[in-house]
């Protein structure tokens, strides 16, 4: 029986960064409606990674908003993964802090963070379409930071902007090149704030791009985030069936996800087993 790696986010910083990413509610130029918080206390974090750990989630992804992985951001989410470490929860530990370099990924990894999350998000071309605060090859070489440090690379992207085939398989092609352990595949879900107004994909145009993300990296964690309850509903056997191996369990940044328990028994019911191992 395959098994579904399942991962949670905890988004321990929310909203106001200074980035124009046209697809993200946590940019301050949009003013979207959102929570918006600095740093969440630690004993907070440290309750919501054990409650990740009982719904039967490996990844325990550590989120901030900002463009980069700068000295506090370095220090607080240490922090955070040395309290989870220490509280023997055996989760993967994920850090997702924008632009960083080898030296702050390091230290991040010599307290306990197992992998970095930095997507490219779309191709080099498309790319300035999308953002125009930082670049495409920001982006790459954070990824190719991650490597140096000797993390696990976790990057991905996002369809339906706007972007054409070529496009996807542009971003693909540059994932390939980074072979990451994982590359979470998000849709872009429009919001009234954001200046991005595509019509959210087709069921039939979404699982093409699964479909290609799989052909491109056929031995990658293939995860299912962003987005996939809006396009697919509560029939999302087909996203299995294209090759995802993986779930973001729970809620998102911004947004709300199915409950752990719906979204486990939805798994089991499509004849798959849930991971108890990173490996």
């Amino acid at each position: 029986m395959q098994e579904i790696f399942l991962c949670t986010i905890c988004n321990v910083s929310s909203g106001s960064c200074a980035e124009d990413c046209a697809y993200c509610t946590q940019s301050a130029k949009y003013n979207a409606d959102i929570e918006r918080y600095k740093y969440k206390p630690i004993p907070q974090i440290l309750e919501e990674a054990k409650r990740a750990s009982e719904n039967g989630a490996l990844g325990f992804c550590l989120v901030t908003s900002g463009r980069e992985l700068d000295n506090k951001r370095t220090e607080y989410i240490a922090q955070a993964a040395r309290a989870i470490v220490d509280s023997r929860l055996h989760l993967h530990l994920i850090g997702c802090s924008g632009i960083a370099s080898v030296e702050a990924l390091r230290e991040l990894k010599s307290a306990g963070i197992a992998s970095y999350n930095h997507n490219l998000e779309a191709s080099r071309n498309f790319f300035p379409k999308i953002c125009t605060t930082h670049s495409f090859e920001e982006r790459y070489e954070t990824c190719e930071n991650a490597l140096k440090a000797g993390l696990g690379l976790c990057s991905g992207g996002i369809f339906g902007m706007g972007e054409g085939w070529q496009d996807r398989m542009d971003l693909l092609y540059a994932l390939q090149t980074l072979n990451p352990h994982s590359v979470p595949i998000n849709f872009f879900i429009p919001n009234p704030a954001l200046p991005l107004t595509q019509e959210i994909l087709s069921q039939e145009e979404a699982l093409e791009c699964v479909k290609l993300a799989r052909e491109y990296l056929p031995n990658v964690r293939l995860m299912i985030a962003g987005g996939r309850e809006r396009v697919f509903g509560e029939n999302q056997k087909a996203l299995f069936e294209c090759g995802i191996n993986a779930v973001v369990l729970g809620d998102y940044l911004t947004t709300k996800g199915n409950t752990p328990k719906d979204e486990i028994e939805r798994i089991k019911s499509y004849g798959y087993g849930i991971a108890i191992s990173c490996e």
